[in-house]
């Protein structure tokens, strides 16, 4: 088994813990365009209570790569994603979080 692959495994596991359901196909597919950053611990995940992060998130994956345009809806995305990750969790994937603002943002055409 690839790295990639033990990485998709254990996203995958996560979302199945916190009874998220997707479409395997286009979660590889985001995560492969995630690059490098998923074997890095401190890029692996998206720390919900830091708005430096958030805006990061926004403005370079949001707005830079998918080519939303700034405003209250992203920022809505974003919170509903930060909301059904739970507050609480610690383990806030990378992966995970941009591929569950792909279906919140209706954008999985651009995979």
């Amino acid at each position: 088994m690839s790295k990639f692959d033990e990485k998709i495994a254990l996203y995958q596991g996560a979302m199945k813990d916190l009874g998220i359901s997707f479409n395997a196909d286009l979660f590889a597919k985001v995560t492969k365009g995630l690059g490098p950053s998923i074997y890095k611990k401190d890029a692996e995940t998206v720390s919900g209570s830091d708005a430096k992060e958030l805006a990061t998130v926004k403005n370079n994956f949001l707005m830079k790569k998918l080519g939303l345009s700034d405003g209250a809806k992203l920022d809505n995305a974003i919170e509903a994603v930060m909301e059904k990750m739970g507050k609480s969790n610690r383990n806030k994937y990378r992966a995970i979080v941009y591929y569950l603002l792909v279906k919140e943002l209706g954008q999985e055409s651009k995979y």
